[in-house]
């Protein structure tokens, strides 16, 4: 997820679990903020098991110096009881709330009013259930969620993502 406006997040889902990793740009732990940019807050990747080692070097997390785009960063092991992250201390604002809301609230409605509000468009309620409910696309539905793309031109994107096909 990029929003455009400096904010992002990705997470990797993978046999041995899922490793999360996010970034706000106005978060107080922005490497950003200190005139230190080479260093991502104290604590904040201490811990992270050697399964999701790689996640940490990934260039798609780091700006075009290197510096890893990071304020928050969370994982589960498959078997782990619970999520885990490192000991961040000395910030109460990593923007985790603010930037996972969305994909925690997990309601088609929820999506509909942040797609509005951060596109400025009006979205059919209906085309947002379908999508949520991972029933295959249809000219109609694509065309009620983007007027200016087709079916068509999502082929690979579909193809990339795994979402069911007709």
């Amino acid at each position: 997820m990029d929003n455009g406006s400096g904010d992002q997040y990705a997470i990797v889902f993978s046999p041995e679990g899922a490793f999360a990793r996010g970034f706000d740009h106005e978060s107080p732990m922005s490497p950003y903020v200190s005139d230190d940019r080479s260093t991502t807050w104290p604590g904040l990747f201490d811990g992270v098991p050697d399964v999701f080692a790689s996640q940490l070097d990934e260039p798609a997390f780091r700006d075009e110096n290197g510096i890893a785009m990071a304020t928050v960063c969370f994982w589960r092991r498959t078997g782990d009881d619970g999520w885990q992250c490192g000991p961040v201390e000395g910030v109460e604002k990593d923007g985790a709330e603010r930037l996972f809301e969305l994909l925690a609230d997990g309601r088609p409605e929820a999506y509909l009013t942040f797609a509005e509000d951060c596109y400025e468009v009006a979205l059919e309620l209906d085309a947002v259930h379908h999508v949520y409910a991972l029933m295959p696309l249809t000219e109609e539905i694509v065309t009620a969620l983007n007027p200016e793309v087709m079916l068509k031109d999502l082929k690979d994107d579909i193809a990339e993502i795994g979402y069911p096909r007709p």
